[in-house]
C-alpha cells in the first residue's frame, strides 16, 4: 500500500499543527472524521495473527471471559505469544482481543503511517500497536500514561470516555492489565468510529473500545514518555558510568562535632550539594537525553555487521545509485550545536557529525549520492551500517531468479 503522507490540518480535522498543540495536545481528546480518507489497511487479520506467531514479537490475547489455575470461571485473563494455530482455533466467535506490539517495526506499509505525524517531533514517537478483535473484543476500560492517536484501520470500534483520572484509582487485580473496577461515561463522550476515523486521546483520560463488527482493527499510534523514576534512574547510571572513582562526598573545613554520631546540617548540605553540581550539568544533559530517548525499543532488531563496512565500496555503491534504508524501529534524531556542527543520536548512541548530514539522517529524505556532499559522512554511513541502523535495500526475489 502507498499511502502519501497527509498535511496536518487534513489528517487533525481542520485543525493546523500549532492549533492542535495548543488546544488538544497532552490536555483534551479530539475526534477526527475521516482523517485519513478512503483508507484501507495495509494489514490484514491473518497476517496480523501470523506475526503474533512468530518469536521474539511482543503480542497479548486478551479474553474477556477466562480461567483461573483452578479451573474457575473469572473476568479477564490474558496470555502472551508467541501464539499457534490451535490457540486461534479454541476462540469463540466473540469478546476477545489480539495485541501486536510495535507493528511498524515489522510492517514496511504500517511503518510508513509515522509519515503523517511529523508535526510531533520524532523522538517522541514509540511505536504502532495494532488491535484485531470480534464483536465484543475489548480490553475493558483503562488508562494510559502517555499520548495516543487511535485510527480504525477496519470494521468499526464503539469508544467511551470516562475523563482524567487519579493515578491511584483502583484497578482490578490480578491481570496484567490496568482495567478499571469503576467506569463512568462522560456525557457527549462516545462514538463509533469506522474505517480512516481517529480519535486522539492524551495521557491520564480514561477510555474504552468495544468491537461492533467483525474484523475490527485498530491502529494505536503512541508516544515515549519516561517517567520521573526511569529518567532518573537512567541519567544517574548514565553520569556514574561518566564520573571518575575521585568524584567523591568531601569535608574539608570540617568543625569538630557536637557528637560522634550526628549527622548536622553542613553534612547534608555538603553531600546535596555534590548530588546537585553533580546533576546540573546541561551537556551530560543533553547526551543523555538524546540516547535515552533514541533507545531501541527492542534492542535484539538491530542486527550489527559481521564485517566492517568497506567505505570505498559503500561510497561507489551509492554513487552508483543504490539508497540506504533507515532500519524500521531505529530511532534517530540530533541537537544542532551551530558552526556546522551537531550531534546525531541514533538507537542510543550519539555521533559528532556535520548539521546538514545530521539534518537528512535525522528527516526522512532518501539516503543516496547527495548524501555524500556533507563533510564526514562517508564514514558516519559505514558506522550505522556496522551498527544496524542503516542497511541495504533487499533485492526483489523475482529479479534474483530473473537474473
Amino acid at each position: 500500500m502507498n499511502i502519501v503522507a497527509h498535511e496536518p490540518q487534513t489528517l487533525l480535522g481542520g485543525l493546523s499543527a500549532a492549533e492542535f498543540l495548543a488546544k488538544y495536545w497532552q490536555k483534551k481528546p479530539l475526534l477526527i472524521r475521516g482523517a485519513f480518507v478512503d483508507f484501507v489497511s495495509p494489514l490484514s487479520p491473518d497476517e496480523l495473527a501470523g506475526l503474533a506467531c512468530e518469536d521474539g514479537i511482543e503480542a497479548r490475547l486478551v479474553e474477556e471471559h477466562g480461567q483461573d489455575e483452578q479451573g474457575r470461571d473469572k473476568p479477564w485473563q490474558v496470555s502472551h505469544g508467541p501464539f499457534d494455530e490451535a490457540t486461534f482455533a479454541r476462540l469463540p466467535e466473540r469478546d476477545w482481543t489480539l495485541l501486536v506490539q510495535a507493528v511498524d517495526h515489522y510492517v514496511p506499509e504500517v511503518n510508513a503511517l509515522l509519515e503523517h505525524f511529523h508535526f510531533l517531533p520524532r523522538w517522541r514517537l514509540d511505536d504502532i500497536m495494532v488491535s484485531y478483535a470480534p464483536p465484543g473484543g475489548s480490553v475493558g476500560p483503562h488508562v494510559d500514561q502517555y499520548d495516543v492517536f487511535l485510527l480504525q484501520a477496519s470494521g468499526t470500534r464503539h469508544w467511551q470516555l470516562g475523563g482524567k483520572v487519579s493515578d491511584d484509582v483502583p484497578i482490578i487485580p490480578g491481570i496484567d492489565l490496568r482495567i478499571l473496577e469503576h467506569f463512568e461515561v462522560q456525557p457527549d463522550q462516545e462514538w463509533l468510529l469506522e474505517p480512516g476515523d481517529m480519535l486522539y486521546l492524551p495521557p491520564g483520560m480514561a477510555h474504552h473500545g468495544v468491537s461492533r463488527s467483525t474484523d475490527c482493527m485498530t491502529f494505536s499510534v503512541g508516544f515515549r514518555a519516561l517517567s520521573a523514576d526511569e529518567s532518573i534512574t537512567s541519567f544517574a547510571d548514565y553520569l556514574g558510568e561518566q564520573l571518575p572513582a575521585s568524584h567523591r562526598y568531601t569535608d574539608p573545613n570540617l568543625a569538630p562535632p557536637t557528637h560522634p554520631g550526628e549527622i548536622d546540617d553542613a553534612a547534608i548540605a555538603r553531600m546535596r550539594a555534590l548530588i546537585l553540581n553533580t546533576l546540573d550539568d546541561p551537556a551530560q544533559m543533553l547526551e543523555w537525553f538524546g540516547r535515552a530517548m533514541t533507545q531501541p525499543k527492542y534492542t535484539d532488531q538491530l542486527v550489527p555487521s559481521e564485517s566492517p563496512t568497506d567505505i570505498a565500496q559503500l561510497v561507489a555503491e551509492l554513487q552508483g545509485g543504490s539508497v540506504l534504508e533507515r532500519t524500521l524501529g531505529s530511532r534517530f534524531a540530533y541537537r544542532d550545536h551551530g558552526n556546522s556542527r551537531a550531534t546525531l543520536f541514533v538507537d542510543g548512541d550519539g555521533l559528532a557529525c556535520d548539521t546538514g548530514l545530521a539534518f537528512l539522517l535525522a528527516g526522512n529524505r532518501p539516503i543516496d549520492a547527495d548524501t555524500l556532499d556533507h563533510p564526514g559522512s562517508a564514514e558516519i554511513l559505514a558506522q550505522l551500517l556496522d551498527h544496524g541502523s542503516l542497511g541495504w535495500p533487499y533485492a526483489d526475489e523475482n529479479e534474483d531468479e530473473d537474473a
